[in-house]
């Protein structure tokens, strides 16, 4: 049976057209696939323009988050909303055939304000606001968020307002485009804008396969250049870039401009280049290098202030830098270990003969046994586990898993009630729930736990500065106790970690997915709505 493609995709009614335009070409290939919508921060934090939320891909990060946890097999992205750095594993599997790629202005009534001094135009782009500005110098230009259907909505209730800047391509997809609606030609478009994008994952060549059959080559080249020129100029969503290459069928050249402003509008500096199609691999480089040369990056430090954190949090397990410049630049963060891991010797009489029915619930099980026994020393009929990661774990280095849950609960109301096993060997740890092994006795089944490593608490004092503590696991909450009070934010990866929070802190807040990317996504939203 051939495997069913789940489509991820953001929920609003532009994102989901789109989305299906991949499914319909999907399945005239002869994929069955389905959607699966997710909500993204950009949906979420309306309030603030998308450069002050201070997280790169505010419209694709839950999606990368699902597809790393197996919920979805690609995701399907307007291109110039997309990260020019995709995360570790995902890759980016198609472009389709770009759409109009002009910015339009739609107007709130009729066109003499462009003569007098005091203009007022809305859009949420840094981009668009800079070019604005930079053309009409007098003009105001006010924040303008949400979907398609809400900024044409914002518009209409204006009285203030006389006229917003949106893509062209949103509104032709959607069939909302006036007859009214003037293109803006002078104004150089995001890097990519117009084209339909989807990323999966790396190892998954089925997905792979398919994906790459809806590949546009002329406008994947196009749209390649312009994301490696916003990439080398290091602008991301918090520098005003524009960015446009495009084939001219006579001569079979690559036309380049590009454009970086300052965020006032009041400076700018613009690139124009050829390159014959097959000869284009420095063109992005040699014009990035061409607005470097010119003052891009003094242009740039101009517009970069230094702000003293607004909020600082204390993560109880060490991040990543890169984890750590996804919060808001408002945001200061301490991290530490408050639980530290120690291995222990399991005997080798444990794997003297075949286990029946294995229970593991954390990668730090599936390790634990790792370092005692190689693979082929354990000989397990069935392994059943929690979590979608610990499942990956062990099928990467184990063996085949025969059942995963998403917590504790599910599995051992599972393997009592559905399965009805006699007996199971827990591998765990010194320091864990009782709800598997009390839930699993109380039904008569045997729980053989071996303790194959050791959680030891290992807690710092915090200071008083100090406004969110994130945890990761009920074990982190502990530790994190025998130092300090509960007198702040608990921000928590899970459920599970949430209803241990929520025996000592007032106000506990939980992710949406578990992940510790998803719970530094939490803090952004949490504190971008104070």
């Amino acid at each position: 049976m051939q495997k069913i493609i789940r489509i991820g995709t953001r929920d609003s009614q532009l994102a989901l057209w789109q989305a299906n335009k991949v499914r319909k070409e999907l399945t005239e290939l002869g994929y069955e696939s389905e959607l699966v919508p997710i909500k993204s921060l950009g949906d979420i934090v309306l309030d603030k323009p998308l450069y002050e939320l201070g997280v790169t891909g505010v419209f694709t990060k839950n999606l990368d988050i699902a597809m790393l946890n197996g919920d979805i097999d690609i995701a399907v992205h307007s291109l110039k909303d997309v990260p020019t750095v995709l995360p570790e594993g995902i890759i980016q599997a198609a472009v389709l055939k770009r759409a109009n790629y002009t910015d339009l202005l739609v107007l709130k009534g009729n066109e003499e304000f462009f003569g007098q001094p005091g203009g007022i135009i809305a859009t949420g782009s840094l981009r668009r606001k800079a070019m604005w500005l930079n053309r009409y110098p007098t003009h105001k230009v006010e924040d303008l968020r949400g979907n398609v259907n809400t900024r044409l909505q914002k518009l209409e209730d204006s009285e203030t307002w006389d006229g917003a800047i949106f893509a062209a391509a949103g509104l032709e997809r959607l069939g909302m485009r006036s007859k009214g609606a003037i293109p803006l030609t002078w104004m150089i478009p995001a890097p990519a804008q117009g084209a339909i994008m989807v990323t999966a994952l790396e190892n998954d060549e089925f997905v792979k396969d398919a994906c790459e059959q809806l590949n546009h080559h002329e406008t994947k080249v196009c749209v390649g250049i312009e994301r490696e020129f916003l990439n080398l100029l290091e602008g991301g969503c918090t520098a005003p870039i524009g960015a446009l290459a495009y084939v001219d069928d006579k001569t079979e050249e690559i036309n380049f401009q590009g454009v970086l402003l300052k965020r006032d509008g009041s400076k700018k500096i613009t690139v124009k280049k050829t390159a014959k199609m097959g000869r284009h691999r420095y063109l992005a480089k040699d014009c990035a290098d061409y607005v470097i040369n010119r003052g891009g990056k003094e242009l740039m430090a101009e517009d970069e202030e230094v702000v003293a954190p607004l909020q600082n949090i204390y993560s109880t397990k060490k991040l990543s830098e890169f984890q750590k410049e996804t919060l808001s630049e408002t945001i200061g963060i301490q991290d530490s270990d408050f639980i530290k891991i120690r291995f222990n010797r399991i005997p080798p009489k444990v794997m003297k003969s075949e286990i029946e029915n294995v229970v593991i619930t954390s990668q730090n099980g599936v390790e634990a046994l790792l370092n005692s026994f190689t693979k082929d020393e354990m000989n397990f009929k069935n392994i059943f586990c929690v979590g979608r990661r610990t499942k990956k774990l062990i099928e990467n280095r184990i063996g085949k898993v025969t059942y995963v849950a998403k917590n504790a609960k599910k599995l051992a109301d599972y393997l009592s009630k559905e399965l009805k096993v006699d007996e199971v060997t827990y591998f765990c740890s010194n320091v864990r729930l009782d709800v598997l092994p009390a839930f699993l006795k109380a039904y008569d089944v045997i729980v053989n736990e071996v303790e194959t490593y050791k959680t030891m608490l290992s807690s710092e004092k915090i200071s008083d500065e100090v406004s969110g503590v994130l945890f990761y696991s009920p074990s982190g909450i502990e530790s994190y106790l025998t130092e300090n009070t509960a007198n702040k934010i608990a921000f928590c990866i899970g459920e599970t970690t949430a209803k241990e929070a929520r025996k000592h802190f007032e106000n506990v807040q939980v992710a949406n997915l578990p992940s510790v990317d998803s719970v530094l996504e939490l803090v952004n939203s949490y504190f971008s709505k104070e």
